[in-house]
């Protein structure tokens, strides 16, 4: 499926990127809003701000990289209130017209600023929203078709909503389970007669589950399933956008069958020792009739005072993989 901005949809922290992309149910930090706004209504630390950095397609550019600062403040023992902004600078290109005559180099960009908020409404269970701007600017004021039609950058504005649910089984054992609906909003096109694209609606569901193995050790499982809300290939394009979210999930071609192919699955292992070391792995599958992508990563995690620094490598199955060799980088600062 095709949309507008899909990378609204890539993990920018580094903490999830390990953990193969999943994270809508994992404990709270300073990128938690991204996954769900409902997890700052469990946020444990005053207020956390984070920075995360990762050079996109490497083997293939050198310019290109994916940027995100995020962080958040308590308003109260339940509710917290959170800002982000994800920068993607996609490197210099040049423009050529119909004729193969170059027109201009030019460096395209795409931003989303967001702001959420996060309320438990009991012990073990929170809500939370987010609101974002988006800009989407690929070729600005060039014509890149050679004909009258001039690109324009892309504007528009979209919600989330979450929930969120964590309880300890025992004196070893927490469960958390969340469910997310990013991106809903406005399409978005780039030339005034250019039929509109949906934004990457998304449906995240998750669980992580954490077993503390002594006072010192501790290893949690999470497990995302990441379906788009969008219409199907073939589907009608022309429907507005609550249209195409419940549409989407009965509009493929294939029936059933075919719209179990669209749910992808992200999966990963992370280990703490002493809440100061952390090593994570995880998978993530998308099936090949819907993209194909499919990769593992694993990641190292410090603690010490108030910093942390967080790092994950992505090993996809084919090194020809465009993906192959992306490392991703977060700088924490947690305030009491």
């Amino acid at each position: 499926m095709t949309t507008a901005v899909p990378i609204l949809t890539v993990a920018p922290d580094t903490r999830s990127a390990a953990l193969g992309d999943a994270g809508v149910a994992l404990s709270p930090d300073a990128n938690a809003a991204y996954w769900n706004a409902a997890k700052l209504g469990f946020v444990e630390n005053d207020m956390s701000i984070a920075f995360s950095y990762a050079k996109w397609l490497g083997n293939i550019v050198d310019d290109m990289s994916l940027n995100y600062l995020s962080g958040y403040k308590k308003l109260s023992e339940t509710s917290a209130i959170s800002a982000s902004l994800m920068y993607f600078d996609l490197g210099e290109i040049q423009f050529i017209d119909a004729n193969q005559a170059p027109l201009q180099n030019y460096n395209p960009k795409e931003y989303a600023v967001s702001v959420a908020y996060g309320q438990a409404l009991s012990e073990n269970f929170s809500v939370g929203v987010a609101a974002r701007f988006i800009h989407s600017n690929l070729a600005g004021d060039v014509n890149v078709s050679g004909s009258n039609i001039e690109s324009q950058p892309g504007n528009t504005a979209a919600v989330d909503v979450g929930v969120y649910y964590n309880k300890d089984i025992n004196q070893n054992l927490n469960l958390g389970l969340a469910a997310n609906v990013s991106n809903i909003g406005g399409k978005i096109a780039y030339s005034e007669n250019e039929d509109k694209s949906f934004l990457p609606t998304n449906l995240k569901v998750g669980t992580a589950l954490t077993y503390n193995l002594d006072a010192y050790n501790s290893l949690t499982l999470v497990v995302d399933a990441n379906k788009l809300l969008v219409p199907s290939p073939g589907a009608d394009t022309d429907q507005s956008v609550v249209s195409g979210i419940f549409s989407s999930f009965g509009d493929a071609e294939g029936g059933g069958s075919e719209e179990l192919k669209e749910v992808n699955l992200s999966a990963g292992v992370e280990y703490w020792y002493n809440k100061l070391f952390a090593a994570r792995a995880g998978y993530f599958y998308e099936h090949p009739e819907k993209g194909g992508r499919k990769y593992f990563s694993a990641g190292l995690g410090l603690r010490y005072q108030k910093f942390g620094l967080d790092a994950a490598y992505l090993i996809p199955g084919d090194q020809s993989n465009p993906l192959a060799d992306t490392w991703r980088f977060t700088l924490a600062l947690n305030l009491e």
